[in-house]
C-alpha cells in the first residue's frame, strides 16, 4: 500500500492551555531534527496534529522514527482521495483491500470537517460502508468491536482515509520540563530510568563515575556506548566521566566497610551536584529500585539522598527487576548493559554492607575525613572529561555543543 501521508497526534501537551503553542512548535521542531534525512517530507502543522506529507518517501522509515519521538500519543498513514464520493468509496475499498491482515469485520466513521461536502457524515458512513461491503464478500459490518475501523476526515482540501493507529511514545516534548543529570553506571536500571527521565520532558546530561586502573577501558566504553543509545532518543547527550579511584581509596582506608556504598554514593552525589550546577540542571536521575540491593533500601536512600539539596528522580522505584529487564529490551539497552564488564560500583564492596545505615555515624565518618574528603571532590570535579555523544555516533567537543543544540 502506497501512502500519501502520515496524520501524527499529540498526547499530554493537548492539555496545557496557554503554553500548548509553545510544546507543539518544539515537538515539531524534534519531529522534523528526527526525519531529517528525508528530504523530500513535507510538514503541516495544525491544532493537536502535525500531518506529514512522504512525497515519495517510505512510510515505514517514517514510522520507525516517529515511534521513538516523546510527545508523540499515536500516528496513522493516511491515504488522500479528492473530495469527490466515488473517489472516497474507490480510496476506501483500495485501503481496506491492501491491508497486511484481512479483517473479518468494519466499521466506517466519518468526520465531516467540512460542512459543505453534500452527503453529511450518517450518509457517508452508509455509502461508503455498502460499497466496501459489496466488493469485499467475506467481510461484515460489527459497530461495537469491529477488526478494522476505516476512518474518513473530509477537510475543505482533500479526504483523509486511515484505518491503522500506531503507538507513539507519548510523554512530553523532550526537555519542555527541564534539565536533570542522570547517574549513569554500565548496569542494566540507569539507562532505562533514563529513558524515562527523557519521555517526561527532561532533557539529561550522564554522570559516569570510572576507578581505572581499578576498572577496565572496556566498561568505560560500554557505558560510552550505553549513552548512544539515548542519544538517539535525546538527539544529544552530555557524558561527564568522573575519575573516582582517589576517592574510593580514601573510602576503602576508612574503616568504615560497612558504610563504604553508602559514604561512596554520597560522594557520587556530593560531585554530581556541583555538576549540575555548572551545567544548569535542577534535579538528579537515577535507576533505584527500592530494596534491590543494599544502597536501595528505605534507610540507605534516605541517608544518601540526605547529601543533596537537588531533588532525586527515582523513576524506577517501584519497579519488578524482571519488568526493568524487559524495559531495557525494549529500548535496546539490555544487551550492552550485561556486557561483564565491572565498574566502580562493583568494586570494594563490603560482605556485610549496611542495609538501615546511621545518619549521624555516617556523617561523622565523612568529617573525620574532613578537608581530604573535600579535597578529593573537587579534584574529581576538575578532572571530570566531558564529551558530547550524537544521535548517530559522532562526538562533538562539549564547547561546540553548547553553541549548536540540534533539538532546541
Amino acid at each position: 500500500m502506497k501512502y500519501d501521508l502520515v496524520i501524527v497526534r499529540f498526547g499530554e501537551i493537548v492539555i496545557k492551555g496557554r503554553n500548548r503553542n509553545r510544546f507543539e512548535t518544539m515537538l515539531l521542531t524534534q519531529i522534523r531534527m528526527a526525519l531529517k534525512s528525508m528530504p523530500a517530507l513535507e510538514f503541516v502543522r495544525s491544532y493537536a496534529r502535525v500531518y506529514i506529507r512522504l512525497n515519495g518517501e517510505s512510510y515505514e522509515q517514517v514510522a520507525k522514527r516517529l515511534k521513538d519521538i516523546f510527545g508523540i500519543m499515536s500516528f496513522s498513514p493516511v491515504i488522500g482521495a479528492e473530495l469527490d464520493l466515488e473517489a472516497i468509496r474507490e480510496s476506501s475499498l483500495n485501503l481496506i483491500r491492501g491491508l497486511k491482515t484481512p479483517p473479518a469485520t468494519f466499521k466506517v466513521s466519518v468526520n465531516r470537517g467540512w460542512k459543505q461536502f453534500p452527503h453529511n457524515s450518517v450518509e457517508m458512513n452508509h455509502l461508503v460502508g455498502s460499497h466496501v461491503l459489496r466488493n469485499t464478500p467475506d467481510l461484515k459490518v460489527n459497530v461495537r468491536t469491529p477488526d478494522v475501523e476505516l476512518k474518513i476526515d473530509i477537510q475543505r482540501d482533500n479526504a483523509y482515509i486511515y484505518c491503522e493507529v500506531e503507538k507513539g511514545a507519548g510523554g512530553f516534548p523532550l526537555g519542555m520540563n527541564g534539565k536533570a543529570m542522570l547517574l549513569l553506571s554500565g548496569g542494566i536500571d540507569s539507562p532505562v530510568a533514563g529513558w524515562m527521565a527523557m519521555r517526561k520532558g527532561l532533557k539529561i546530561e550522564a554522570v559516569h563515575f570510572h576507578s581505572y586502573p581499578f576498572t577496565s577501558e572496556q566498561a568505560k566504553e560500554k557505558v560510552v556506548t550505553l549513552a548512544k543509545r539515548l542519544a538517539y532518543y535525546g538527539g544529544k547527550i552530555k557524558l561527564h566521566l568522573v575519575p573516582f579511584t582517589e576517592i574510593q581509596t580514601k573510602l576503602a582506608q576508612s574503616g568504615h566497610d560497612n558504610l563504604i556504598i553508602t559514604l561512596m554514593r554520597r560522594c557520587m552525589l556530593r560531585i554530581t551536584e556541583r555538576l549540575a550546577e555548572q551545567n544548569g540542571a535542577l534535579a538528579i536521575v537515577t535507576g533505584d529500585s527500592l530494596g534491590q540491593v543494599a544502597s536501595q533500601t528505605l534507610g540507605s536512600m534516605n541517608v544518601i539522598g540526605r547529601v543533596s539539596s537537588l531533588p532525586m528522580l527515582r523513576p524506577l522505584v517501584m519497579m519488578d527487576k524482571q519488568d526493568i529487564i524487559e524495559h531495557a529490551e525494549k529500548i535496546d539497552t539490555y544487551k550492552t548493559s550485561i556486557l561483564p564488564y565491572e565498574d566502580c560500583c562493583t568494586l570494594f564492596v563490603p560482605k556485610s554492607p549496611a542495609i538501615n545505615p546511621n545518619l549521624n555515624i555516617v556523617e561523622r565518618a565523612e568529617a573525620y575525613m574532613g578537608s581530604e574528603l573535600d579535597r578529593l571532590i573537587d579534584e574529581a570535579v576538575q578532572g571530570t572529561e566531558v564529551v558530547v555523544l550524537k544521535e548517530d555516533g559522532i562526538t562533538d567537543s562539549a564547547e561546540q555543543s553548547q553553541k549548536e543544540d540540534a533539538w532546541f
